[in-house]
């Protein structure tokens, strides 16, 4: 357990300090994640090291949004006020999340088949 919270700390630390120094626009966290998920493709960290403290985070990942969601009353009146850009683009974003989802889906099924 441990040893699987230090590679899911180590890599946050990693995409927090590409995050910082490259002055990128995209959260460290999510570019530490993004290494750790390339690390476990590779082979380079075992996921039998990081299961089980992820399947901890992920049980128990309700309690995660908590604070952020107790953030956001500060915002109320903001939130009334641009409710319609926040839906419209909301709703846009997950129409495009679905449209390359789907897209990348179709394109490993062409290649697993041409492949396989």
């Amino acid at each position: 357990m441990i040893e699987g919270l230090f590679f899911i700390f180590l890599f946050l630390v990693i995409g927090e300090a590409i995050s910082k120094a490259a002055g990128l626009p995209v959260p460290g966290n999510v570019i530490g994640m993004v290494l750790l998920t390339f690390a476990l493709t590779r082979g380079w960290v075992s996921l039998e090291r990081v299961r089980g403290v992820a399947e901890v985070l992920v049980k128990n990942m309700a309690f995660l949004f908590v604070p952020p969601g107790v953030g956001l009353m500060v915002y109320f009146d903001l939130l009334r006020k641009e409710w319609l850009a926040i839906a419209v683009s909301w709703f846009l974003s997950t129409l495009v999340v679905l449209a390359v989802v789907g897209f990348l889906q179709k394109r490993l099924e062409e290649r697993k088949e041409r492949d396989g």
